[in-house]
This record gives C-alpha cells, structure tokens and sequence, in this order.
C-alpha cells in the first residue's frame, strides 16, 4: 500500500510535468494494486485525489490512454466510485474515445463507461443523448472479427436496450443487420446468447421487429430450432425456447407479422404451424400463441379457419386435458378466441366442436385458463342463437359462471363470466336459458354488472335483465328484489354522469318489471316519476322520448 501511495504522488507530479514515461510506471503500479485489492486500491486513488488527473490523461494519441480508461473499468467497479467518476469529468472524455482507431483503448472505454454507467438509468439515458448508440453500432460493424470488442458492444446494448429512449436511435441504425449477421456467424451457445439479450429489448419495438424480419432474423431463429428440438443438454432446452420466443415477440408487431404471414403462404408461417402437434412442450406453445398473432385480423382469420387450423388447436388441447400444461392451454384458447372473433367463423368453429373441447377445461383451477375459456365461448356464440341456447341451458356451465362471477381475487375472470353469463341470454332470448341462469342464482350477478364501471358491461347486464323480466318475471321476481334492481335502476336513472344509453335501458327495464307486484311497489316508493320526469327534457332525442313514455307508464298504473 506504501508503494501504490507513492505511485499516486509521483503520477500527480508526473501528469503535471507531462512525463509520459514516469506516468506509465506509477499507471502500471495502481493496475497491480487494483489487481491485488481493488476496492483498497480504489480508496486510495479517490483519498489522494487522483480521478481529476485522469481526464488530462485520456489524450485521443496518448500511449497513456489504454491504461487509463483500464483503470476507470477497474476503479469504476466498485459502487462506491461511480459518482466520484462521474463528477471528476471522465464520461465526456471517455465518449470522445470511442472514435479511436486503436482496438485496445476502445475496449478498455467501452468497459469504463460501462462500469460508470452500470445500473443506472439516469447516466444511461445520457450516454444515450450524447449519441453512443450510432457509435457504438459502428463500431460492432468495423470490429466483429475482435471477439472481447464484440463482447463489450453486445454488452452495452443489452444495457441501453432496457431504456424505452434507446428504442428510436437503434432504429436509426443498421443495428439489425448488424446483429443478425453476428448471430449467423457464431457457433458457440454462450455467444448467441449474449445476441439474444440485446434482440429481446429491442425486439420489443415495432420499427425494429420490422428491420430484424428484413434482416433475415426469422431464418436463424428457425435454423435454431430445427437443430435444437431434439437436443437433451440444457444449452439446446435454453436456445429452444429463447429463440421460440423471439419469434413470437417479433409477431406482435403488425408490419412484422403480415410479412411473415404474407397471405397465408408464407413459409415462415407454415414451419410455425408445423410447431403446433409437435411433441415438444416450448413448441406447442410457440406454435399457438404465433397463430393467436397472426389471428389479429379478420382476413387473417377467415383464411385460416378454412386453411383447418383450428383441428390442429383441438387436437392440440385435447393432449393437455390429461396433460395439463397450463401455458399451452392458455396459449391455444387465446388462438381460438382470436379466429372465433370474424362472423363468418363462428358457425364454421362450433361445428368443428370448438365448444365442446373448450367446456373440457371447466374443472380448471388456473385463471389465466379460466380467462381464456370465457372469452373464446363469448365470442363463438355472439349472434349464434342456437349455441348460446345450447350452452345456456347447460346448468354445468351456468353453475360455473356463477362461481367464477364471485371470484374477487381475479377481476378478469369475474368480468368475463359476467359478460358470457349476460351473453348467453341477450344471444339465445330463450325462455330455457333464463331459467337456467335464474335456477342457478346468476340473476343477482347481472344487477350487480349493471353497475360496472365499465359502460359496455352495464350496458349488457341491462338488456339481460331486461330480457329475463321479459321472459319470466315470475320466476326472477324474488331475486330482483334480493338483488335490490329497483334501487340500482333509480341510482342509475338519477346520476348526471349515466351515459344515455345505459338511462334508455334502464327505463325499459323499469317498464318491463312494472307487472310484478312487488317490485311495481318499490317502483312507487323511489318516486321514479320524478327522476323520469327530468329525463324528458335530455339532450338525447332517444332518452327524452322513452322517459315520456316511461312517465306515461308509471302515471298509468300508480
């Protein structure tokens, strides 16, 4: 430690002197002491006030410059020394460096900004402002056949990559190609694993999904898992599913994804349907949630649906009724429900027996599952009259939805079998599917829906309601009363923030339950007349109206 004190006191008289000579003697006494101990090392240098030299001492054509910027990378890996760095000056100095011609001192800048900048947004994000992304693309560019130079580039993406404000200077960039052409040349797993970092953030921005497509990404990630599928070491499992993954994230991207769609004959989207009845976990996956991506368009869809995807995804899920992975059944009712979305579909799916594979995953504990199935039976049986009939009269499926509405713990779930219990009544206007739902004590479920916060739900929960009073008021009579229906409906009609048309429903629904006893009884006792009186004077033509003809009703039989 004596020594390295005196090294320091002799770098500080040697900087102020400019002997290059005694300069690189005491630089290369502190390398050994941050060898030996870096963090007392460390100590020292920041006691006896040597970081403000160092600045000086990173001279573009110095001899000195390698060894500095090395020492930053070392002193800069401690916590403690990040700010102190920081305020002696070093980051300007060090960016200017990065223009170096010289393959070491840009590998040792690299390594310093980088310590500097580790974990910290804030001086990342001005790196990024000071434009060392473009340069440092650049760089990967002249220097991909230097292995450590690569390495330290891959590096620093992965961290810039993280910042959302990286996002549009990488796409200003060659960085796909880039990258890509990288990847194609390495053999080794750690290697393309240090690719696959950096791709991942980046893959995550639209322009760039487009630019890496373009860059031939796809064909690596598929030469990928063509040789990895089969592979039992843990290097081929890992490589399997991150590049299975990538390709899914570059689907999420619209451009992207109808390029590799390209009208349903892509070659890209023949080897990911190829996935689906594969008997490997990862591609089951892949494979469905690629078609849940190419299913985000109508045109899309219809083509698939006649190309007889959808056999492939039941197929898929009947393997996992016994198997259970919950991701792949996840995956492929996200599928289903996305290609049940066109009108055109729905009749071709329900009597391809989509709703009868699905209702198999009923007993699932798993609400992720329990989310999807919901949805793919809303949206096959929207405008279906006869399914909705079907599956409303299946008191399994009522009782289930029952449940589900009451489950606090997961919002989506409860949402959804509110919607699809709604669903089956407003789409089937069957007496049968009424009295199921009311045997099944879902009535109560749908007054509380009509409260939503969420419009359109309210706005479902109100035309049910509306059909159950109309079908069989008799039979909902007790749980409209238990349900407090008649004060939900005067709550509604009297707030100002009610949209239009959730007031014309509710007037409806007031009408509709006016011929039972009971509920004509509270009807009185709110004093509906007055509020509806209000309404005849709204903005809205339609509201003014029926509240006329509701003032009428309610005048009529008081």
């Amino acid at each position: 430690m004596d020594n390295l004190s005196e090294a320091l006191k002799k770098l500080k008289l040697a900087s102020a002197d400019s002997a290059t000579d005694s300069v690189e003697s005491c630089l290369d006494c502190l390398l050994k002491a941050l060898a030996h101990n870096n963090a007392n090392a460390s100590e020292k240098v920041q006691e006896m006030g040597v970081l403000s030299l160092l600045p000086t001492l990173l001279a573009p054509q110095s001899s000195c410059t390698p060894k500095v910027a090395n020492i930053i990378a070392e002193v800069a890996k401690n916590e403690f020394m990040r700010s102190p760095c920081v305020e002696a000056g070093l980051i300007p100095p060090l960016v200017q460096l990065l223009h170096s011609k010289d393959q070491e001192v840009l590998l040792q800048t690299g390594r310093a900004l980088g310590n500097i900048c580790y974990d910290s947004h804030s001086l990342q994000a001005q790196l990024i402002n000071m434009g060392v992304i473009p340069t440092l693309v650049k760089l990967l560019g002249l220097h991909s056949d230097n292995t450590a130079l690569t390495e330290m580039c891959l590096i620093a993406f992965g961290n810039l990559a993280e910042l959302e404000s990286s996002k549009e200077q990488f796409a200003s960039t060659n960085i796909a190609e880039e990258l890509v052409r990288l990847f194609q040349k390495q053999a080794e797993h750690e290697k393309k694993e240090m690719i696959f970092e950096v791709l991942a953030p980046l893959a995550e921005n639209d322009v760039i999904k487009l630019q890496l497509v373009e860059a031939g990404l796809v064909e690596c990630l598929l030469d990928v898992v063509t040789h990895t599928v089969n592979g039992e070491r843990d290097e081929d499992v890992a490589q399997l599913k991150t590049a299975s993954d990538l390709m899914v994230l570059l689907l999420l991207g619209d451009e992207s994804m109808q390029k590799l769609f390209d009208a349903g004959k892509g070659s890209v989207f023949e080897r990911v349907l190829s996935w689906v009845p594969s008997h490997n976990h990862q591609l089951q996956l892949a494979g469905a949630l690629a078609i849940a991506n190419f299913a985000r368009n109508d045109g899309n869809c219809i083509q698939m649906v006649e190309s007889g995807i959808v056999q492939k995804l039941l197929e898929l899920l009947d393997r996992h009724v016994e198997e259970g992975n919950v991701t792949v059944q996840h995956a492929a009712l996200s599928a289903l429900r996305n290609l049940a979305i066109p009108v055109v579909n729905k009749a071709k799916m329900l009597s391809a027996g989509v709703s009868d594979t699905v209702l198999k995953f009923l007993p699932s504990e798993m609400p992720p599952v329990q989310f999807k199935l919901l949805g793919t039976l809303r949206m096959l049986i929207d405008t279906q009259a006869d399914a909705a009939d079907q599956l409303g009269t299946n008191s399994k499926l009522v009782e289930r939805l029952v449940e589900w509405c009451e489950a606090k713990d997961h919002a989506g779930v409860m949402g959804e079998s509110n919607r699809l219990l709604s669903a089956l009544i407003r789409h089937s206007k069957s007496k049968d599917v009424v009295k199921t739902v009311i045997q099944g004590a879902g009535v109560k479920h749908l007054v509380v829906m009509a409260m939503s916060e969420h419009m359109i739900m309210q706005n479902e929960a109100l035309v049910a309601l509306g059909l159950i009073a109309g079908l069989d008021l008799v039979g909902a009579e007790k749980d409209f009363v238990g349900a407090g229906l008649v004060q939900v409906l005067h709550k509604l009609l009297s707030d100002e923030r009610t949209a239009p048309e959730i007031k014309y429903n509710s007037m409806i629904l007031i009408c509709a339950v006016m011929g039972s006893e009971p509920l004509h009884k509270e009807v009185q006792g709110l004093a509906f007349i007055d509020v509806v009186s209000k309404l005849r004077s709204h903005e809205n033509k339609t509201v003014s109206h029926q509240a006329s003809l509701t003032e009428q009703r309610l005048t009529a039989q008081s």
